[in-house]
C-alpha cells in the first residue's frame, strides 16, 4: 500500500526533503504542461487558473523545505534532490504520450484539438490519483506532528476534478466516462511502476 511509502518517506528529514521537492517537480511538470497545451487565442478562465494553481502548488512543496532546513539541499530539481528521479521526471510525459495515441486513435484528433482533450484526460487521471494520496499523506503529517498542511491543495484538487469532469461532459458528451476511465486505466499503470521504484529506493521491497 501506499501508505507504507508515505509512513517511511516521513521517518527522515532528509528523505521527506526529497519527496517534498519530487512533488514540486511533478506540480510544476503539470504547470507547464497546462501551458503548452493552451490554444493562444482561446485560453478560458478555467484554464488559466488550473495552470496558476498547479505553478502554486509547485511553490508550495518547495517552500515547505524551509520548516526542514532543506532548501539549501533541494534548491533544484537535480537528481539527488528527488525520489525515483527518472520515473518522477517522466510520468507526465508518459501519461500524455499514452493518451494522445488513445486519442488519435479512437476520436482521430490532432492539433488543438489533441492538446486539449488530451490536458482534460491527463488532468481528470492526475486529479484522480491527488484525491486518493494527497489526503492520505496529511493525515500522516498530522499523526507525526509535523507542520505541514496540505489542505488548501486538497481542496483546490478537488475543485479541480469537478471543473474537469463538467469540461470533459461538455467536450465529449456520452462517452466522457469511457475516456475517463481508460485514461485512468492508463494512469494506474504509470503509478504502480513508480510506486514500485518508490520501494525500491526506499528499500521497501
Amino acid at each position: 500500500m501506499f501508505e507504507r511509502v508515505l509512513n517511511e518517506v516521513t521517518a527522515s528529514p532528509e528523505t521527506h526533503a526529497r519527496w517534498l521537492n519530487t512533488l514540486s517537480l511533478m506540480e510544476n511538470t503539470g504547470a507547464r504542461k497546462i501551458s503548452a497545451s493552451e490554444d493562444p487565442r482561446k485560453v478560458s478562465l478555467e484554464v488559466l487558473k488550473h495552470a496558476a494553481e498547479e505553478a502554486r502548488h509547485a511553490l508550495f512543496f518547495k517552500s515547505q523545505l524551509q520548516r526542514l532546513g532543506a532548501l539549501e539541499r533541494c534548491s533544484t530539481y537535480e537528481k539527488k534532490s528527488l525520489l525515483a528521479p527518472r520515473l518522477s521526471r517522466r510520468y507526465l510525459d508518459q501519461l500524455e504520450v499514452q493518451i494522445c495515441k488513445h486519442l488519435k486513435q479512437c476520436l482521430k484528433l490532432s492539433g488543438a484539438s489533441l492538446r486539449y482533450a488530451a490536458y482534460l484526460l491527463i488532468t481528470y487521471a492526475i486529479e484522480k490519483r491527488a484525491e486518493a494520496i494527497y489526503p492520505l499523506y496529511q493525515r500522516i503529517l498530522e499523526e507525526k506532528q509535523i507542520p505541514i498542511s496540505l489542505k488548501t491543495i486538497v481542496q483546490e484538487e478537488a475543485g479541480h476534478l469537478n471543473e474537469m469532469t463538467a469540461m470533459m461532459k461538455d467536450l465529449f458528451g456520452a462517452n466522457w466516462s469511457t475516456l475517463a476511465a481508460e485514461s485512468q486505466r492508463l494512469e494506474m499503470a504509470l503509478f504502480e511502476r513508480w510506486s514500485k521504484a518508490l520501494e525500491t529506493e526506499l528499500q521497501l521491497s
